[in-house]
């Protein structure tokens, strides 16, 4: 099997893209199950999630931007996504003042949720 048809088997699994691919087939010697693997654990590595009452949610989601490194986060009930929200590089105070609202408003009709956190890759570089 040509390396351009395990990158393809990679992506089609796991939703990367082919430099993701590449780099997970390469690291692991071109084993496209190892590759696949270790995907989904720097995946896992990457996400955390945070069970809240709708009261506590506005205030934790405060803290956790303040704490930097985020990409995303999703707000679920379950597992219904109620809310979900990029956070870019250097979002601060008025730049997530409306998202704060709706995710005030959504506390307000849930009484526990789970808050999804997905990081940003440390190896990243943001210009």
């Amino acid at each position: 099997m040509e390396n351009i048809e395990k990158i393809d088997m990679v992506r089609g699994r796991m939703d990367v893209t082919y430099e993701e691919a590449k780099l997970a087939l390469e690291a692991t010697n071109w084993d496209v199950v190892e590759a696949i693997i270790q995907i989904e654990r720097d995946e896992k590595d990457r996400k955390e999630e945070i069970f809240v009452r709708g009261n506590e949610l506005v205030e934790k989601i405060k803290e956790i931007v303040r704490k930097g490194n985020i990409n995303r986060l999703r707000v679920k009930q379950d597992d219904t996504i109620l809310i979900e929200i990029p956070v870019t590089a250097g979002v601060v105070g008025a730049l997530l003042a409306p998202q704060l609202a709706i995710i005030g408003a959504v506390a307000a009709l849930v009484s526990k949720c789970t808050v999804e956190i997905e990081r940003r890759d440390e190896t990243e570089v943001y210009h």
